[in-house]
């Protein structure tokens, strides 16, 4: 039986999906004070697209990204840089950590941080590229 055919897949796709991307944002989260980060939770979310792609097809996942891969490449390529700016106009070599502490009634205290941006900018990287070359590939099969 062919896969894209197959019930049990598809099923696991729809569940697995969400999980995964939500395990990949915990360990893009995690990064900061044990391992993960931005390339590997980035690696973890292609994963379940590419999932999702052998369950469904190029086209169906296409429409269930965010934005399309090249773009996600592009624009986290742009946060990843960026992140080394705020540290230039405050007198410090470029890439130095920036943390700012911010009160949010209910929660308490979070901080924003330069590191933070920098690993978001990765993730969309890793998975922008990722997802590139699997629909490539995939479109060229079909």
């Amino acid at each position: 039986m062919n896969a894209m055919g197959s019930l049990i897949l598809r099923t696991a796709a729809r569940f697995l999906l969400p999980l995964l991307l939500l395990f990949s944002i915990f360990v893009l989260l995690r990064g900061h004070d044990e391992p993960g980060g931005g390339f590997i939770a980035g690696l973890v979310a292609a994963v379940g697209f590419a999932l999702y792609l052998f369950a469904f097809d190029a086209a169906r996942t296409r429409r269930i990204m965010a934005m399309n891969p090249q773009v996600m490449l592009g624009l986290g390529l742009l946060a990843a840089t960026l992140s080394g700016v705020p540290s230039i106009f405050l007198d410090q070599a470029f890439f130095t950590a920036q943390w700012w502490p911010f009160e949010v009634p209910g929660i308490g205290e979070i901080k924003l941080s330069t590191p933070l941006v920098f690993d978001i900018g990765v993730y969309m990287v890793v998975l922008g590229s990722v997802m590139h070359i699997v629909l490539a590939l995939a479109e060229a099969e079909e």
